[in-house]
Order: C-alpha cells, then structure tokens, then sequence
C-alpha cells in the first residue's frame, strides 16, 4: 500500500477514536463527574495517537506540514458530521456543507502544486 493511502486510512482511524473521546462524553457521561469524563477520553486518545502518530510520520514521507494538516482537517469534519447526526442526534445544518466545501478549497490550495 502507498504512503499517501496508508497515512489517509490511519488518519481516518485516528479520528474516529478521537471523535470519540472529545464527544462521547456529552452523551454517555453526562450525569458522571467531569473528571471522569476527562480520564476516560484521555484512555480513548490514547489509541488515537497510537495511530494518528505513525499516520503523520508515514505521510510525511510524501507530504509536506500544510497538506498533513489540511488532509487531517477533511477527515475530521468528514468523521464529525456523521458522528454528530447519528451518534449525538444533532440535526445536521447546511453550515457543515459550507464548511466542507471551504475545506476542499483548502485542499486545493495546499495539493494544487501536485495536480
């Protein structure tokens, strides 16, 4: 498998597990001591830098900073939205629609000296 490819499903993975640990909480551990919330999301991070970590490290290989960055903020959003509509129950606004076409013009910008 390429770099690029490999560091994009890692990237994907990551941001699951730390979708996870920065909102599941709201849900799940709302009546708990915000505490315990932070320790058991600080637990779940840990598997996401077990693999956003060599995700970077492995995309650098074939990207530069600004594109790592960007890429991991599409992957973010594209994780968040569906994790908020589903798992959360928010309804989904037309501002995330917004957003993610303002981040594939970001996309753009940093990978265009590749197109």
């Amino acid at each position: 498998m390429n770099a690029t490819l490999t560091a994009i499903l890692l990237l994907c993975c990551s941001n699951v597990f730390m979708t996870f640990a920065w909102y599941a909480h709201l849900k799940e551990l709302n009546n708990r001591p915000w505490i315990i919330a932070a320790l058991i999301s600080w637990g779940i991070a840990l598997f996401e830098y077990l693999l956003q970590v060599p995700a970077n490290r492995i995309g650098y290989t074939v990207m530069n900073v600004g594109q790592l960055k960007i890429l991991q903020e599409v992957i973010s959003i594209s994780v968040f939205v569906p994790f908020a509509a589903f798992y959360l129950k928010e309804p989904l606004k037309l501002d995330y629609l917004w957003a993610g076409l303002l981040l594939c013009g970001a996309v753009y910008f940093v990978f265009r000296e590749k197109l």
